[in-house]
């Protein structure tokens, strides 16, 4: 991998993706999806993807690539996103992974090791559970069996609740341990970078973009994917906004109520994948402000002196 690998890290809403695109106008580079929503094809206003215009300016890999009815993990990502970043450089341009799943990059950098294969019984058996209890009693469950994943989860981490306890079921051992023994094997040298803006201003780019997402038409894209019957279980059905406008769809709530809580929770979350991004990518060099055009040319500065 001859040209270096760029991350721009961070909250949603924080303006990751328009600094990628300048980067990547200013220096030839690839903008390669790090969002464990926008890898779906479903939903492409609520998650943010890209825009046509955007996609026109750069190259842009790994959005929209599999169906809302599959389940892409942290590895399978990293995996696609190798193939990504060597075929970038292959063509001559700088891979710039851009997203705020801290779960994604972690692997990609630091490696994971290989859980061995759950079966589909073990699978089907886990959703059943967690399907007929609920995600408090789940977790309660799991705290039984592996306090320390369930530590780090919360009850409505559904997915997350269901891979520890799908591990510890098939192995005897915490997923915990097992991501343990897969650090310190580094699988890429980054140069990094997290967006992390005033809380005040993150919260009002979430609170503005939920409004615009609604005005560019998200309630379409609901509706669409309230036509399929996902499984509630899959990733995409826990997009930013979707439960509060499913609800909205299914007359649950108006849509001034829906709007009110997609904002909330998506506050809530930035504020948790800002906390994240602080503390656990000790690597990245840190921007405390808001995207803006002031910004791109600094980095740019860095990433050419680093290289």
């Amino acid at each position: 991998m001859s040209r270096p690998i760029v991350i721009i890290a961070g909250p949603t809403a924080s303006g990751k993706s328009a600094l990628a695109l300048e980067i990547a106008r200013t220096l030839d580079g690839c903008v390669i999806n790090a969002d464990s929503m926008q890898v779906y094809r479903d939903l492409a206003i609520l998650t943010a993807r890209p825009d046509a215009d955007a996609l026109a300016q750069t190259p842009h890999r790994l959005y929209g690539v599999l169906d809302g009815g599959e389940v892409c993990t942290a590895a399978s990502w990293a995996e696609m996103a190798i193939t990504a970043i060597e075929q970038a450089q292959r063509d001559g341009l700088m891979p710039i992974l851009v997203g705020g799943t801290g779960l994604y990059l972690r692997v990609l950098v630091e490696g994971i090791a290989p859980v061995p294969e759950i079966s589909e019984e073990v699978r089907a058996a886990t959703r059943a559970l967690h399907a007929e209890i609920g995600g408090a009693e789940f977790h309660a469950r799991l705290a039984s069996l592996d306090p320390a994943m369930a530590a780090r989860l919360r009850p409505s981490d559904a997915q997350r609740l269901m891979r520890a306890h799908e591990v510890i079921a098939t192995t005897g051992r915490s997923l915990a341990v097992w991501q343990e023994e897969g650090r310190g094997q580094r699988r890429i040298e980054p140069i990094a970078f997290t967006l992390i803006p005033p809380r005040d201003q993150l919260y009002a780019a979430c609170d503005g973009r939920f409004v615009r997402m609604i005005e560019s038409g998200a309630l379409d894209e609901i509706a669409s994917l309230a036509d399929r019957n996902l499984p509630p279980d899959r990733p995409i059905m826990k997009a930013l906004g979707v439960p509060e406008l499913l609800r909205h769809h299914a007359g649950q709530l108006d849509l001034a109520q829906a709007i009110t809580q997609g904002q909330q929770t998506t506050r809530n979350y930035a504020k948790r994948q800002a906390t994240w991004f602080r503390h656990q990518m000790p690597y990245a060099n840190p921007i405390s402000a808001q995207y803006n055009y002031n910004i791109a040319p600094l980095i740019c500065q860095k990433i050419v002196s680093t290289a």
